[in-house]
């Protein structure tokens, strides 16, 4: 009999242990506590701790029990539980944060490369929303207390408070590492020359100069 049918079955296959064994560890052994102080994140997360050395303590973590920095210009705090904060979702997936958003506050443009976003309301409201890769369609709509709204990942989304009183929410993560990029800081937190960004924003010369003096930018 040929083996014709069977090749892209078996390709298939291939393609997908392939993809299985890029995203997670977890699925090879019961966990992976990240070794953190060896190498970097890759593609298949960090080394794993030796298993005799993993206590309890390890799958704890209290990184979101209270609000994180606040960041002035957007009047909103952040903490994360990502890999490098919490070891122990290396591998698995998942991962969290959190969000304080003050009165009139923001959390501006920016995206997730590496994992979708499920947000949850615990207080207050605010409006969520992102835009379509495909034809820059914008989704929002104001979420309050015990709502919840999607951001898929890799696309531009934003969340402001549209209340009195601080408005928290967490976040959960299709990836222990979702990373995060913000436009405002990419943008004008840059060392690409002013000119260059004066041609790609048609901002006018001296707006790209104060923005890139408030983000810290240079060129």
């Amino acid at each position: 009999m040929s083996s014709t049918p069977l090749l892209p079955v078996l390709l298939s296959t291939m393609i997908l242990l392939s993809a299985v064994s890029t995203t997670t560890t977890a699925l090879t052994q019961d966990f992976c506590v990240a070794n953190l102080p060896l190498g970097a994140d890759t593609p298949s997360g960090y080394q794993c701790r030796p298993a005799a050395t993993v206590t309890a303590a390890d799958f704890y973590s209290g990184a979101l029990a209270r609000p994180g920095i606040l960041i002035r210009p957007f009047n909103t705090s952040l903490a994360s539980a990502f890999v490098r904060q919490y070891p122990a979702v290396n591998g698995l997936g998942i991962s969290a944060s959190r969000v304080d958003i003050l009165p009139g506050g923001v959390v501006p443009l920016h995206t997730h490369p590496a994992g979708s976003e499920l947000l949850y309301v615990l207080d207050g409201a605010l409006v969520a929303g992102f835009i379509s890769s495909s034809d820059n369609k914008v989704y929002y709509k104001e979420v309050s207390k015990g709502g919840m709204f999607v951001f898929p990942q890799g696309l531009l989304h934003f969340q402001y408070n549209t209340g009195d009183t601080t408005a928290v929410a967490f976040a959960a993560y299709s990836s222990s590492n979702p990373g995060l990029q913000i436009l405002d800081y990419a943008l004008f937190a840059n060392n690409l020359p002013t000119s260059y960004v004066v041609k790609g924003t048609f901002l006018a010369e001296a707006e790209v100069r104060r923005l890139k003096s408030k983000f810290g930018g240079s060129g």
